[in-house]
């Protein structure tokens, strides 16, 4: 009943879909290196779905902390249970709009020989026509600076309202070390943007290193920030943190019993 726990539950499973997804798909390129391009294309589509959902749910979660933070006699108001899955709705619906089109595209500009081929599952390889670069682009350039002027503006106001409270409370240092965390973690996230050009960058300055730079780019880009969502916005916050001791101390209770 809480929308920041809905938001929280959203991220790890949104992040967990994934990495069950990227990672199934890098081990078939892997073992096989060239798969069907209709299983690639499909693939490649919701992986990277669910890919630009991440720093978008971040983004409304930083939102939803500067409310509660700034207006918290608003937030109840502001921050209520359907707005919270309309905001869910939306994040689907402008990361579909973003990959999307890419398949139609796709779908009308390439020969259907195509699409029963095998071929090395990567977007470039999939999704050749130069509008969808382009397009991609700029739809991330968008998206990069509009989620990175709302976590900027929300964070400085967190920031300050955490540095004002600080005679009254003393927990400002505690404050700030949570908000320099969330902002480590979203740069991290917000480097999803920048995958395509900066892993494109190094492909051509290392071309005999492709497949070495596919797997460091994807460990660094994709998984790792994904391991730090649950630290950073579970395991430190307390009411997390008490239901998670509780629960696990009654199933580790009832498996000493059996």
């Amino acid at each position: 009943m809480n929308p920041r726990y809905i938001l929280f539950v959203h991220l790890v499973l949104n992040d967990m879909i994934q990495l069950t997804v990227s990672i199934s798909l890098f081990v078939f390129s892997y073992v096989f290196y060239k798969i069907n391009a209709s299983f690639c294309c499909f693939m490649v589509t919701f992986v990277t779905l669910v890919t630009l959902n991440t720093p978008l749910n971040l983004a409304v979660m930083a939102v939803e902390c500067y409310i509660a933070i700034c207006f918290p006699l608003r937030h109840s108001k502001l921050c209520t249970i359907k707005r919270t899955y309309v905001l869910i709705g939306c994040i689907w619906a402008l990361s579909a709009g973003t990959i999307v089109p890419d398949f139609f595209i796709t779908l009308a500009t390439e020969p259907l020989e195509l699409f029963y081929s095998e071929i090395l599952c990567e977007m470039d390889n999939l999704f050749r026509h130069p509008v969808i670069s382009e397009k991609r682009d700029v739809s991330y350039l968008i998206y990069l600076t509009s989620v990175w002027l709302t976590l900027l503006y929300t964070y400085f106001k967190i920031f300050f309202a955490a540095k004002a409270a600080n005679s009254v409370d003393g927990n400002f240092k505690k404050a700030r070390n949570t908000i320099l965390l969330h902002g480590f973690q979203l740069l991290l996230s917000m480097v999803t943007y920048l995958f395509h050009i900066l892993q494109t960058a190094l492909i051509r300055l290392f071309p005999e290193h492709f497949l070495q730079i596919l797997f460091v780019c994807y460990i660094i880009i994709q998984i790792f920030p994904r391991f730090i969502s649950p630290i950073v916005y579970g395991l430190r916050d307390a009411t997390f943190k008490r239901y998670l001791r509780k629960y696990l101390l009654c199933t580790m209770q009832a498996s000493n019993n059996q």
